[in-house]
């Protein structure tokens, strides 16, 4: 059986992580969605994503696919009755579609046209911005039981206190040294030639992925994730950073997502908590207006490639697109379009040549390519984007 991880219905709820990636290539827990299908499945899944991005994330077809929505986690009685699926069956939760079996994964999904099984369960779904961070406890421990499984951790060096060192996983190459360790609150997971730096206090559930470094002194409580390459220091809380992206200092960060290539200045904090404790709104793409999250505790959404300066503040609810960059003293806007430069005291348009040649140099220094394909993806996101900046 073939299979493909489909942006499905929720692709416009999660920008602007989905202006630059499929709704597969979100992490969340320790992997993204589409690295725990294909270990889930044993096999290696494509993408039914936006025409854009086919180049980078491309579809393969075969006479027969089971199509999936990437908004949905797997777990063992989901993966079972997916792979019991024949053509023309379908499951669905809620009257949502989770999967379907089809010889035209292009052809758009007619209910009439299909038999239906009913999954009672309910998955771990990601279906808006603020989902990646509040159900990220729940992705971190089931994809450490889903690595770490019949495996033997490196050993811990004595030299750190550790708390419940079960549920501590050390990978080949990780280091930790002098910090202290507590897994009572979920587990811990150091991905290949990872490193906690002396000095770093750790509450669980995190997944520091592989060759992600916690600096000195690092302050993080649960649930945190922090992807391939990221470098994290100060105090960070129920954070997930994707890959490439650096909050390397001093500041707090809490209830907050990062994509790609960001970068946030020394002493950059992040409000996280209303002055009145009332809920947040958030900034929807979808419906170009502030959706109700029903969280009290919701912080920063970045999109890839945007940063910001030293002592940056960002208020509580704050959205900001791709290829942003923030500087300057006071509160920025909670919503902030792509491509846009300046700060509270107002902002201009950042243009591509410019965004670009900061992306060339970000990404050369950790020996990415800033290629043709990117290059275009960006381009795209500029032009789409446009309709939100009005300097």
């Amino acid at each position: 059986m073939n299979f493909i991880l489909s942006d499905g219905l929720n692709r416009n709820a999660l920008l602007p992580f989905t202006y630059t990636r499929p709704v597969a290539e979100i992490r969340i827990g320790i992997l993204t969605i589409r690295e725990k299908w294909d270990k889930w499945l044993s096999t290696s899944c494509s993408y039914h994503t936006e025409t854009y991005l086919a180049q980078k994330f491309p579809m393969h077809s075969k006479s027969e696919n089971t199509v999936i929505s990437a908004s949905y986690l797997p777990n063992a009685k989901l993966v079972e009755l997916i792979k019991n699926l024949k053509n023309k069956e379908a499951i669905t939760s809620d009257g949502a579609i989770i999967a379907y079996v089809t010889d035209d994964p292009k052809k758009e999904f007619n209910p009439s046209e299909y038999s239906t099984k009913v999954f009672e369960d309910e998955p771990i779904t990601v279906k808006n911005t603020w989902d990646i961070f509040s159900k990220n406890h729940k992705a971190i421990t089931a994809d450490f039981e889903l690595l770490t499984k019949g495996r033997k951790s490196q050993p811990i060096a004595e030299s750190n206190t550790v708390i419940n060192g079960a549920q501590i996983f050390l990978e080949e190459g990780a280091k930790v040294s002098c910090s202290i360790l507590n897994a009572e609150t979920g587990p811990i997971y150091v991905g290949k030639n990872a490193e906690i730096m002396e000095g770093s206090i750790v509450r669980g559930a995190l997944a520091l992925c592989d060759n992600a470094v916690l600096k000195m002194g690092a302050k993080i409580y649960g649930a945190s994730t922090f992807g391939p390459y990221c470098k994290v220091g100060g105090e960070v809380s129920n954070a997930v950073l994707f890959a490439y992206s650096n909050k390397g200092h001093e500041g707090f960060l809490g209830n907050s997502v990062l994509g790609e290539w960001c970068n946030l200045g020394a002493d950059t904090n992040t409000s996280n908590l209303k002055n009145n404790y009332a809920p947040v709104r958030l900034w929807s793409y979808e419906t170009e207006g502030f959706a109700k999250t029903g969280l009290q505790f919701c912080g920063l959404m970045m999109g890839d490639h945007s940063k910001c300066g030293i002592n940056t503040m960002f208020n509580t609810g704050t959205v900001i697109g791709v290829s942003a960059n923030i500087f300057g003293s006071g509160f920025p806007r909670n919503f902030i379009p792509s491509y846009s430069w300046g700060g509270a005291s107002g902002f201009t348009e950042y243009r591509t040549n410019k965004a670009f040649e900061t992306a060339t140099a970000m990404m050369g220094r950790r020996k990415v390519e800033f290629d043709t394909t990117e290059k275009e993806i960006l381009e795209r996101v500029f032009e789409d984007s446009a309709k939100w900046r009005s300097y």
